[in-house]
């Protein structure tokens, strides 16, 4: 069977989007790609542990690029997130790792079959 995931980025939870990426362009090691402000009402069908994301829910969003691989850098600003969760439970990192697949509800039906929880799922 032919495994069609694809690596997309590495997803990290911090405090401050924009000392962040200032840090690692002072190291001379990340190029910014984008910036977006995420606002949850565009996403009318995410879910945050099987229940409808926070309407209220805004993140800051910078994605840079370290050699081939792509970070999300993702500061929570208002609402109920998953990061802002993360951070206050664990602190700033690593938050989660994407990928791109064929059909998202065929691989996550795959993995809920083998007890694996859906947290977030776009």
């Amino acid at each position: 069977m032919k495994n069609n995931w694809e690596f997309h980025h590495v997803g990290v939870a911090i405090k401050d989007a924009d000392k962040t990426l200032e840090y690692y362009q002072s190291l001379g090691i990340a190029s910014p790609v984008s910036e977006i402000f995420f606002k949850s009402t565009n996403f009318a069908d995410f879910k945050l542990n099987g229940k409808p994301y926070d309407s209220l829910a805004t993140a800051k969003i910078r994605f840079v690029q370290v050699g081939p691989i792509h970070f999300e850098l993702v500061q929570p600003v208002d609402g109920e997130s998953p990061q802002k969760e993360f951070i206050s439970s664990r602190g700033e990192g690593v938050n989660h790792i994407a990928f791109t697949v064929d059909d998202l509800d065929r691989e996550t039906a795959k993995l809920v079959e083998k007890g694996e929880p859906v947290f977030v799922n776009i």
